[in-house]
């Protein structure tokens, strides 16, 4: 079961003339524009990821109590390490990994972490995957999930050929045993090494993914209330994926893509806490997509008053 779903996002809003006009964006903003990107959140000058981070994680560690451990999970490699001198030859002190220093800002020690960056912004659908692994041994203790992105300093927010505008961004939530805000009843997911895959492959592969995975778990779709959370991307594309999917009673969720942009594998974090509404029984299917190349699907079923609803900084439209 999950639960305890927290974000936090950078303090600075930014529309799209003023990250133009401050060098952050690669391309005209009329590209973006179009998609449905209108604003972002990026660090403050007095912020750090660190800094972004504590916050999500210290709400989520208030609600799980002692946790087994600690996964994280990064879109930008250079997220997972702190920034170090070029010049250093310690390799001890170039390792400032992530993990270890914000455990160590919140004086949280002898708990096992885990940390991975390569599944780029399927960031959700990985880091559920590597935590429900946890799980195989009788330990009954939670484990938390931490996601956090910033943009290196002078690089754009945003993609050109991918028509992509993200925001700096952190969030966390609890995974566990006992009944809570949802129930994970499956996962499915794919990866490839190519660099760019055809828009009309991802609509293929996801409604693929969906279905198959319905099916092995005895779902009928088309009988249920259901939900689908699309990350921040691809508007679109993910239009398409629920067309083609044929669900009667169907929710097509991206949540606030003009006012925060895509945050990674947080967006999916901030939607499910805010379609949470203790109704149980209710079928939800998280999308990810991640530069890798990486496509997750996973299905969640809401349970009745279970968990901790958002905390952060972002409002439902």
């Amino acid at each position: 079961f999950v639960h305890g779903f927290n974000h936090q996002l950078g303090s600075v809003r930014r529309d799209l003339n003023e990250l133009k006009a401050e060098n952050l964006l690669i391309d005209d903003v009329k590209a973006l524009s179009a998609v449905g990107y209108r604003h972002n959140f990026g660090l403050g000058k007095d912020e750090t990821l660190l800094s972004l981070t504590t916050a999500p994680l210290s709400a989520a560690l208030r609600g799980a109590g002692e946790p087994r451990a600690l996964v994280f999970q990064h879109c930008y490699a250079e997220s997972a390490v702190l920034h170090y001198d070029v010049h250093e030859t310690d390799i001890a002190l170039r390792n400032r990994y992530f993990p270890a220093e914000v455990m160590r800002k919140l004086q949280l020690d002898h708990v096992p972490y885990f940390c991975s960056f390569a599944s780029g912004c399927a960031g959700f659908i990985s880091v559920l995957l590597a935590a429900a692994a946890l799980f195989s041994s009788p330990d009954g203790r939670p484990a938390i999930c931490v996601m956090a992105d910033s943009m290196p300093p002078g690089v754009p927010y945003n993609m050109m050929r991918e028509r992509i505008l993200g925001s700096d961004n952190s969030s966390a939530f609890v995974i566990r045993r006992e009944s809570s805000a949802y129930q994970l009843l499956g996962i499915n997911y794919y990866s490839t090494t190519r660099t760019a895959v055809p828009f009309v492959e991802i609509v293929k592969r996801t409604v693929e993914m969906i279905q198959v995975l319905a099916t092995k778990l005895g779902l009928n779709l088309v009988e249920r209330d259901v939900a689908i959370h699309y990350p921040n991307i691809f508007p679109d594309t993910w239009r398409m994926v629920t067309r083609y999917l044929r669900v009667p009673r169907v929710a097509h969720i991206m949540d606030e893509i003009s006012e925060r942009a895509h945050c990674g594998a947080t967006d999916s974090v901030i939607s499910l806490a805010k379609l949470q509404r203790g109704q149980s029984g209710r079928l939800h299917v998280v999308v990810n997509y991640g530069v890798g190349l990486h496509l997750g699907v996973c299905f969640l079923r809401e349970e009745s008053g279970g968990g901790e609803r958002i905390s952060g900084n972002a409002s439902l439209d």
